[in-house]
């Protein structure tokens, strides 16, 4: 307003002799020169308008609102991801060693059970029986070795006699070997007869939850029954199979061999929230020829249960962490016909202006890049509004707040093709930018 005021006093200073005059002529002509004055005026300002424009361009163009981040040291995680999925650490289907009729089954569909626990029981009274009698049968064949045993010691004092002939001592010495053949079968009947009725009551091998029921009471069950009584698997603690491209073996096997222990973390479908923490078990000794990819298993607690069988999750095996790298917000990486860049906030000309600089992205790893060059710690970095500059740009930056990364913080999300790279990817690509510069 201050400088349309300007012109529009200049422009009266000038025209005050016309105006004089046009006091002095007709009311008619006063009306046409007046009117011409007005568009005099008009003219001015807009030339005003306009010179001021083309020198606010040549200064660098108007104020663009920008958001910013700074640039942080920090350490930088190193991923692999691989497919994987749960698998109980042990799986037993328990079945029963003895045909009979199913009379109870204490424990509930669901529930965890200790080493030893009963499970199901077998109607017991058949084969109790069947112990009495080989019992019965052991101590009738026991009564006659002792018998036969004394009748031989008593031959052999008459031998001494001559008072019986030798083969009536020989053959008393065979019948007492075979009594004795005949009482070890029969012990080893009552011991069969034993284990037949502890087979009638069925222990848990394993701790572990128990599934749902296969049969139910009071059906006949058999030795040869092939789906079994019930299924235990051990949830805690508990393992996942996952694979991982044959190009990224090497770097996993030198971290293997030299001891190292490697972290795996297991999330779930859609990389929203992590699941459980744990570690390297083992690795596969063949490379599937078919997908190109070495299985590998973790071992997880499992203290809080969020892990079951079958179940698919993500897993990310920790290789390795970079330190002191260079970190900025990865939405201000760009990418133009110069390459990759960002553009940095500085103000050596006194008022802020954006700088394009060129940077070698290392790794992305979530909303985090790292950088091996082009920007410093503490530099501040447009994270907003980078399509609306230009290298010069006047900007009005404002700070965003570092946001801390969680350990439940959702990892960057990335195609089963890329998790052989883990944390490895490509800067993005800004839609757009190449245009706007040329």
């Amino acid at each position: 307003m201050k400088d349309a005021e300007i012109v529009i006093e200049k422009v009266k200073s000038r025209a005050a002799p016309v105006l004089r005059r046009v006091q002095q002529t007709p009311s008619r002509w006063r009306w046409i020169i007046g009117g011409a004055l007005v568009l005099l005026i008009g003219w001015g300002i807009h030339a005003h308008n306009k010179n001021a424009a083309a020198h606010a361009k040549k200064k660098g163009g108007p104020t663009v609102p920008i958001a910013v981040a700074p640039a942080h040291p920090g350490d930088m995680p190193v991923y692999l991801d691989g497919l994987g999925s749960v698998t109980a650490y042990y799986n037993v289907t328990v079945r029963s060693r003895v045909d009979g009729q199913l009379m109870s089954m204490p424990v509930r569909e669901g529930q965890f059970v200790h080493a030893g626990d009963l499970l199901a029981e077998i109607d017991p009274r058949p084969f109790q029986a069947m112990l009495d009698q080989a019992a019965g049968q052991l101590a009738k064949d026991q009564a006659t070795l002792d018998n036969a045993r004394v009748d031989l010691e008593r031959y052999k004092g008459l031998i001494a006699q001559a008072a019986i002939p030798q083969q009536q001592l020989d053959t008393q010495a065979a019948t007492v070997g075979q009594l004795v053949g005949t009482v070890k079968s029969d012990q080893a009947a009552v011991e069969s007869a034993k284990l037949n009725v502890t087979y009638s009551h069925i222990a848990s091998p394993i701790n572990g939850r128990v599934g749902l029921r296969l049969v139910d009471p009071g059906n006949m069950v058999h030795a040869t029954d092939a789906n079994g009584l019930i299924v235990i698997a051990q949830l805690q603690p508990i393992t996942v199979v996952f694979t991982l491209p044959e190009d990224s073996i090497p770097r996993v096997m030198q971290k293997w061999h030299a001891g190292t222990a490697l972290s795996v973390e297991a999330w779930n479908r859609d990389k929203t929230l992590k699941l459980a923490s744990g570690h390297l078990a083992t690795v596969d000794n063949q490379i599937d020829p078919n997908t190109g990819t070495l299985k590998l298993k973790a071992v997880f607690d499992n203290e809080e249960n969020t892990l079951f069988p079958n179940q698919f999750v993500n897993a990310r095996l920790l290789l390795e962490t970079r330190k002191n790298q260079v970190i900025i917000p990865s939405v201000a990486i760009q990418r133009g016909s110069q390459g990759t860049f960002v553009y940095v906030v500085t103000s050596s000309s006194g008022a802020p202006t954006a700088e394009l600089r060129t940077v070698k992205v290392g790794l992305i790893e979530g909303n985090d890049a790292s950088l091996d060059s082009g920007v410093q710690a503490g530099d501040s970095v447009v994270i907003d509004g980078a399509d609306k500059l230009q290298p010069g740009s006047l900007v009005a930056p404002t700070t965003q707040p570092t946001v801390q990364k969680s350990s439940s913080t959702a990892p960057s999300s990335s195609s089963p093709a890329d998790s052989g790279r883990g944390s490895m990817v490509f800067p993005p690509v800004t839609a757009g930018n190449d245009n706007k510069r040329k």
